[in-house]
């Protein structure tokens, strides 16, 4: 039997996507994006989390128009299927203004970002999907500057946005590895309204923080205090006493871009990050 010359071991997808090849893909998510952010000098981050599930005011203005008009021209078979789509979307207006304000404050970051030097410059990551995430990526980019997307493979919802460089765009299998990256070269968080996966990114860095494991610090903005407030009670976490009162200090709130613009200021000026003459303040 003739025997055709074997594959190198890193050329064999089939060893590379076995068990046993499970380490070399967990360290080509952490070489891969290590070399691209170098190459393109991307080294700071101002990470933003929130729901891949919000739309802007102005597409969701749009879908309702574009469903009344359906409706005028609609047989009754179609029309109870269409009413039902416009009640589900009538549901979403109020969490418009969550994607319009991310895309506002993320712009407005981005645009202060472009004021400073080359060294001190930030961009704009996300997760890279929709919602939230698309909203700091358009901002971003609709000031210019290049901006991040950490996409992880889901059975749902995970597409990345038009809005991502298309070199610093990555597509993610091992969640632990994307959420490295989300911290490792942050100098600031923002957590916008979101569901479990901005729940759980929240959690883990108010945790890392929590117990110093993180080598400096960064400011964690919790965007929208009364969605905060009600969906996370952590004055009687304090009062119950499973956390102190001085976790209580590991985040700020903010209600507006501008707010958030000035806390990212202050925070990161507080902490070093870049020098005062540039803070703007």
């Amino acid at each position: 039997m003739k025997i055709t010359k074997a594959l190198k071991s890193y050329d064999n997808k089939e060893f590379i996507h076995s068990y046993d090849g499970r380490v070399l893909r967990i360290i080509a998510e952490y070489l891969h994006p290590l070399s691209q952010f170098k190459y393109h000098n991307v080294n700071k981050f101002i990470t933003v989390f929130g729901s891949a599930r919000f739309i802007s005011s102005e597409d969701y203005e749009n879908k309702v128009k574009k469903i009344k008009e359906q409706l005028l021209h609609c047989g009754e078979k179609e029309k109870g299927a269409l009413t039902q789509e416009l009640l589900h979307l009538e549901k979403k207006q109020p969490t418009c203004k969550y994607y319009d304000q991310a895309y506002q404050t993320s712009k407005l970051i981005a645009e202060w970002s472009m004021t400073l030097p080359k060294k001190y410059q930030f961009h704009i990551c996300t997760g890279g999907g929709g919602g939230i995430m698309e909203a700091a990526n358009r901002g971003s980019s609709d000031a210019g500057l290049p901006s991040v997307g950490l996409n992880i493979s889901l059975p749902f919802e995970q597409v990345p946005n038009q809005y991502i460089h298309p070199d610093l765009n990555f597509e993610f299998h091992y969640f632990f590895m994307r959420k490295f990256w989300f911290v490792y070269n942050s100098v600031a968080l923002f957590a916008f309204p979101g569901g479990f996966g901005t729940l759980d990114e929240l959690m883990e860095l108010l945790t890392l923080t929590q117990t110093h494991r993180l080598k400096h610090n960064r400011p964690i903005i919790l965007y929208a205090q009364d969605f905060w407030k009600n969906v996370i009670d952590f004055d009687y976490l304090a009062e119950v006493e499973v956390i102190s009162e001085e976790d209580l200090h590991l985040y700020k709130y903010a209600n507006t871009p501008e707010e958030a613009l000035c806390i990212l200021k202050e925070e990161i000026c507080k902490n070093g990050i870049i020098p005062e003459k540039y803070c703007g303040l």
